[in-house]
């Protein structure tokens, strides 16, 4: 069974595509091989390969990738030519670059039976030969094979995007390599990169703004972080100064109840989106209706107000507030209004 998840932020795409190999296996001695590690000719081949990919994703050739693609990821590829065909817009004229490779060999990887998530995963530590960085990489339910991870960047375009293959040497016994999972995310929101939100994250948190200072670290982390599943030192330092600023009401498991307009709003979610170049927060709340635009304009109207006064630095952290109001299963109402305008 393969698991694919979309995410799109807002109106420039934030893709997020994440195809998780599910089997039954146990963990077992995995090994992992930096590029730096790789003989030449290891290297040539594994670029070229992840290159190769990486261009029909950039052209929008969804029947190529799939065509490369391993058979039980191919028989449920709608997602990922879905995927293909919403990003490659944005990078058709792009730059694409193999940024880092790693060779992961999980021979090893014996079935059990047993689908318990504790043990259950294949963890590769991949070090470099000139420095002590080491870098993990824990991929749960990962079947036995040799896999190769490699980081594409698509540059020198208006929104460049980060693309990480995961291949596996093809299991019919030939020499290729075949799609097994693909991976896409920004490498920029509204004009700034990953670095760029960390240090602003930590000026926020200087400050003692929280809650700015929470969302633009989970912004650097999206960016700057190409998989869920990889690890580094300095991935690390940004979760924790993140964690250390994590304001408390927080929506999550339960909603984030906001007084406005003389009832209780529960609002389900809070997180940066990009809309005409500049930083939005973006707020989804489940209304207490949608059928009168006139009053669900002055509800959302109302919801930010509250917000703001409560939240005040809000304010400074982002250019507006585009806000969701969700009723049912129908499409939400949603206005854009810029915090200069919120009084």
């Amino acid at each position: 069974m393969f698991i694919m998840r979309l995410r799109c932020w807002n109106c420039v795409l934030l893709l997020a595509v994440i195809v998780a190999l599910v089997w039954p296996v146990a963990a077992r001695a995995q090994s992992c091989t930096t590029e730096s590690k790789m003989t030449p000719a290891q290297r040539t081949l594994y670029q070229q390969a992840a290159h190769s990919l990486g261009t029909e994703v950039l052209a929008g050739n969804a029947a190529a990738v799939r065509a490369n693609t391993i058979p039980a990821v191919a028989a449920q590829f709608a997602s990922i030519a879905g995927s293909i065909e919403q990003v490659s817009p944005l990078v058709q004229k792009a730059t694409l670059t193999v940024d880092a490779l790693y060779s992961l060999n999980a021979q090893d990887q014996k079935t059990n039976g047993s689908s318990n998530s504790g043990a259950n995963q294949a963890q590769f530590f991949c070090g470099f030969s000139s420095s002590t960085l080491l870098v993990t990489v824990t991929i749960p339910n990962l079947p036995a094979g040799k896999y190769l991870l490699a980081i594409l960047h698509a540059t020198g375009v208006q929104h460049p995007q980060q693309m990480t293959l995961l291949l596996q040497n093809d299991p019919s016994g030939s020499a290729s390599w075949k799609l097994a999972g693909l991976y896409i995310r920004p490498m920029t929101l509204a004009g700034h990169d990953g670095v760029w939100f960390w240090r602003k994250a930590q000026s926020f948190a200087a400050k003692k703004l929280n809650w700015n200072a929470y969302f633009y670290y989970r912004t650097a982390a999206l960016l700057l972080n190409p998989v869920d599943f990889l690890s580094s030192p300095n991935l690390q330092k940004l979760l924790k100064e993140e964690h250390e600023v994590v304001p408390a009401g927080l929506p999550g498991k339960q909603p984030m109840v906001v007084r406005a307009g003389g009832v209780n709003l529960d609002v389900t979610g809070l997180r940066p989106g990009n809309f005409s170049g500049q930083l939005d927060l973006v707020v989804d709340y489940k209304a207490l209706g949608v059928s009168d635009p006139v009053s669900t304009r002055a509800q959302i109207v109302s919801l930010m107000k509250a917000l703001l006064a409560a939240h005040p630095e809000l304010r400074e952290g982002f250019h507006g507030l585009w806000v969701y109001a969700r009723y049912g299963s129908g499409q939400p109402f949603a206005i854009e209004i810029p915090m200069k305008q919120i009084e």
